[in-house]
């Protein structure tokens, strides 16, 4: 029961009962339910902004965790990428040097993957940048993974034919030359013996009697058997394999034929002076085939290099010796 409430009455000198009007009634009831709205608002926005609900406490727990393993995932990449730019770097500076195979380019190990619409699917998420990175990280090792993988698989390739690879590759002179005497002219910048002008020399020249044998320096197949007059004069091409080829020009004559197999060591000539050639010599040539931009290239190399079959260390200090100096040659 609502209290009664009075006033005293100056006029009549008593007390009187306050009559309250429907209307200020009802505008105290407006007045209080407003008050009390405003109450609950400030109250709800304090707990929404300061007051963790459970529910809320544990997606933080679980959104922290994620982030913990997240970051150990970096972390993981960081340590994987490490191992794996060592495995790289023995690949190519020790697997592929043993077998004389090209290093892979940095353009091909570091390619990108994927493009800039591949990672957008994580945009807008808590920590995204950090989602992004791991994923590219992920990506960058998945596919230096796979690379790394076929420059094994190339290895081991090398590997398997390692054996063949030995009996190909030229190894040996292409004249018997025991005490090195023999060596007339070197590769390089040379006196041309008819012009008397600088001009390079892509070979080695060899004196020799006409009629000396000449080898094949590694197991191949004969692919080029010519008779000129002009040039290299008669002169054999054996093509090794493997990226190699070999020239002997200047021959009195040939003792194969275009198409046969040789092995090193066997005679397939003998010294003579025929083509553009000031004495009976044989010019001797050591060429390594390469695809570059989807051709081949041949570039004829300094045989010097090829004759470690034949030569103790000794011999072979001495044979670059003799082979760099710069005189005239005999074609």
């Amino acid at each position: 029961m609502a209290k009664e409430r009075y006033y005293y009455n100056t006029s009549t000198l008593r007390y009187e009962k306050i009559e309250v009007s429907w209307k200020l009634r009802l505008l105290k009831l407006f007045g209080f339910m407003c008050a009390a709205l405003v109450c609950a608002f400030i109250i709800m926005v304090f707990s929404f902004k300061y007051i963790e609900s459970p529910k809320e406490k544990e997606l933080k727990r679980e959104l922290e965790d994620i982030n913990l393993i997240v970051g150990q995932l970096q972390k993981n990449n960081e340590r994987n990428s490490q191992i794996l730019a060592n495995l790289q770097s023995r690949d190519d500076n020790i697997y592929r040097v043993i077998f004389e195979a090209e290093p892979l380019p940095s353009s091909v190990r570091n390619v990108g993957v994927g493009g800039s619409n591949k990672y957008k699917d994580m945009e807008g998420l808590s920590n995204s940048e950090l989602l992004t990175n791991v994923a590219k990280q992920l990506d960058k090792i998945e596919r230096q993974i796979y690379i790394q993988s076929k420059s094994y698989d190339q290895i081991t390739h090398l590997l398997e034919n390692k054996e063949e690879y030995n009996a190909c590759r030229p190894a040996i002179m292409p004249v018997a030359n025991k005490d090195l005497t023999r060596v007339a002219s070197g590769y390089g910048m040379r006196i041309h013996p008819i012009y008397k002008t600088r001009k390079m020399h892509y070979g080695m020249d060899f004196t020799a009697p006409e009629g000396t044998d000449v080898y094949a320096t590694g197991k191949g197949k004969v692919v080029k058997v010519q008779k000129t007059e002009r040039g290299y004069g008669y002169n054999i091409v054996v093509d090794h394999g493997f990226g190699f080829k070999s020239r002997y020009a200047h021959l009195s004559k040939m003792l194969v034929k275009k198409g046969d197999k040789v092995n090193r060591g066997d005679v397939i000539g003998l010294v003579g002076n025929t083509g553009l050639s000031t004495a009976p010599h044989l010019h001797y040539e050591v060429i390594k085939v390469e695809k570059k931009n989807g051709k081949t290239v041949e570039n004829r190399v300094n045989p010097v290099y090829y004759y470690y079959n034949d030569l103790s260390p000794e011999e072979y200090e001495q044979m670059i010796e003799l082979s760099a100096k710069a005189n005239q040659s005999f074609d």
